[in-house]
C-alpha cells in the first residue's frame, strides 16, 4: 500500500460566525454524544452558552481547510472584567486569585476529536495559546479540567489524593469548590491516570488550585487548573511557545 503522509494540523482563531459554529458543533458532538452531557442551551446540534459571545474561539483543523478536530475558547481579561465574572466562578470561590485576573486568560470548552487525542491535537491547540500569551503579555492560564463521574466519583477522588501525594496542589492560590465532591464512602483506586488534557497540563507545570467541584450538566468532577507561563517545564515549553 502507498505511504500516506500524516495530515498537518493547523491552529487559528475564528474570524466568522461560521467558523465559531464549527467549533460549537464539535463541542456538542464530544460533550453530548460521547460524555452524555445535558446542555439545555444547545441549539441545533451546537453547544452554546452565555460566555460564547465574550470569548475568542481557537480551532485546530486537519489540514488548512479541513474539518475542525480540536477547540478551546478563551476569555480574555479585558472581556472578563466587562462581563464581571469568569466561568469558573460558577463552580469555585476564586477570591484568592483576584490579583491574577488582569493577567489571566480563562480557558474553557476544550475538546479534541477522538481520532486526534494521541497528543498532536492538544499540542496544536497549545501552540495557538502560547502565541496569544506572548503577543499580549498574559501570564496565567486558568481552566476547569473535567473528569467523568460515571463511577460515582471514585476516579476523581483517587486523582485528587494522588495529586496531594505528588505535590501538585497550589498552596499559594487555593480556591474552594462551591459544590464539592462528596467523598463519603469513596475509596482510592490504585494507579489511576489523569485524562490526556489534564495530564498534559501537569506536565507543562500547572497546579491544581482546589478540591474537585461537581458540574451536574456535564456529569463531571472539575479540577481548577492554573498554569503560570514562567513555570512552564523546559521539556514541554517548545510545544507551547512555538507558533503554529
Amino acid at each position: 500500500m502507498p505511504h500516506t503522509a500524516p495530515v498537518r494540523l493547523t491552529a487559528s482563531w475564528c474570524k466568522t460566525p461560521e467558523e465559531i459554529a464549527e467549533a460549537q458543533q464539535l463541542r456538542y458532538q464530544v460533550f453530548v454524544h460521547e460524555m452524555g452531557a445535558h446542555l439545555p442551551k444547545a441549539i441545533n446540534g451546537l453547544d452554546i452558552d452565555e460566555f460564547d459571545p465574550w470569548c475568542e474561539q481557537l480551532v485546530v483543523r486537519a489540514g488548512v481547510d479541513g474539518p475542525v478536530v480540536g477547540t478551546y475558547r478563551a476569555l480574555m481579561p479585558e472581556k472578563a472584567s466587562t462581563l464581571g465574572k469568569l466561568y469558573a466562578e460558577n463552580e469555585f470561590d476564586l477570591g484568592s486569585l483576584k490579583s491574577l485576573k488582569p493577567r489571566l486568560i480563562e480557558l474553557g470548552r476544550s475538546c479534541v476529536h477522538a481520532d486526534y487525542r494521541s497528543g498532536s491535537g492538544i499540542m496544536a491547540l497549545w501552540s495557538g495559546l502560547g502565541e496569544l500569551m506572548l503577543a499580549n503579555g498574559y501570564e496565567y492560564l486558568l481552566g476547569c479540567a473535567s473528569v467523568p463521574m460515571d463511577d460515582g466519583g471514585a476516579y476523581a477522588y483517587s486523582l485528587y489524593q494522588q495529586f496531594k501525594e505528588q505535590g501538585v496542589l497550589c498552596d499559594e492560590f487555593n480556591a474552594k469548590p462551591l459544590k464539592a465532591l462528596d467523598t463519603k464512602g469513596l475509596t482510592t483506586i490504585p494507579g489511576v491516570k489523569p485524562p490526556p488534557l489534564l495530564k498534559g497540563y501537569l506536565r507543562l507545570g500547572a497546579r491544581i488550585c482546589a478540591a474537585p467541584a461537581i458540574d451536574p450538566e456535564f456529569n463531571t468532577a472539575d479540577f481548577l487548573t492554573l498554569l503560570r507561563l514562567s513555570d512552564l517545564h523546559p521539556r514541554y515549553a517548545k510545544h507551547f511557545l512555538t507558533a503554529s
